[in-house]
């Protein structure tokens, strides 16, 4: 019997583990991306990855517009950026509505972001989120990310970019500990009628695995200086489904220009 109660005890501890902690959860404002999401919208201290499309794989551009719009509606406080190459566009990240005077920015070698991450998500650092630009993680790391989120309350944004395509390939599919998994990709602008110009620029967000929820993707309008995107009403949204990648140097809005 001790070994069979040590076995459910075992169970019950897992399943505390993998259960996120609850510190709230932050809405869309889309009736159709909430419902897909438990809890009605992005769960708060834990962790989620964003990747974009195509090349922007390699970029982020996109992904970043996705992630900045997030992180504006998230609170005020400071917020952690790690990543590898200095070439965030503070303007674009202002246009989705993030204030590039709340970052912190750490520019370390790939190997050591995951690292500074999980410093920062020490409890009673005062941040309100950390953003790690990474390639690799493997599911140790991600679940010890998982674990200092949720003790800690603070918000984890996974921005994974990779080197090429090849590097791609490899990691795109693998198993992560992260609750969520978003992919985001530039769609052509929507005309507007009688107003010339560009059009209103699209992503197409796609929300590849929630654990407890339901995949789906959208295709919205970009997040504005609010940090919100929002669904027009001749968009509707649809079951997740491998879509073609868009030819490079779709209008993506406000861009997150990427230097070099």
């Amino acid at each position: 019997m001790s070994g069979a109660a040590d076995i459910e005890a075992l169970r019950n501890r897992i399943r505390q583990i993998e259960r996120p902690a609850r510190h709230g959860v932050l809405p869309f404002g889309i009736v159709a991306i909430d419902a897909a999401l438990p809890g009605g919208g992005l769960a708060l201290g834990t962790v989620h990855e964003v990747t974009g499309a195509g090349g922007d794989e390699e970029d982020g551009a996109a992904a970043a517009g996705f992630v900045a719009g997030i992180l504006a509606r998230i609170g005020v406080g400071p917020v952690l950026w790690c990543l590898g190459r200095a070439d965030l566009h503070g303007p674009g990240l202002l246009a989705h509505g993030l204030d590039p005077a709340r970052l912190v920015l750490v520019r370390a070698p790939r190997d050591e972001i995951l690292w500074a991450l999980e410093e920062g998500l020490r409890p009673g650092l005062g941040l309100t989120a950390v953003v790690g630009e990474i390639g690799r993680l493997p599911m140790v790391a991600g679940r010890r990310l998982q674990l200092a989120a949720e003790r800690s309350g603070v918000t984890a944004l996974l921005l994974r970019r990779w080197r090429n395509g090849a590097e791609a390939a490899a990691e795109r599919d693998r198993p992560s500990a992260a609750l969520t998994r978003w992919r985001v990709s530039a769609l052509p602008s929507a005309d507007v009628a009688n107003e010339p110009g560009i059009g209103r620029p699209r992503w197409r967000v796609e929300l590849l695995r929630c654990r407890g929820g339901v995949p789906a993707s959208w295709d919205v309008e970009v997040a504005d200086a609010t940090g919100h995107v929002s669904l027009s009403a001749e968009l509707a949204d649809r079951p997740a489904a491998p879509t073609k990648q868009k030819p490079a140097g779709l209008h993506t809005g406000p861009l997150i220009r990427r230097a070099g």
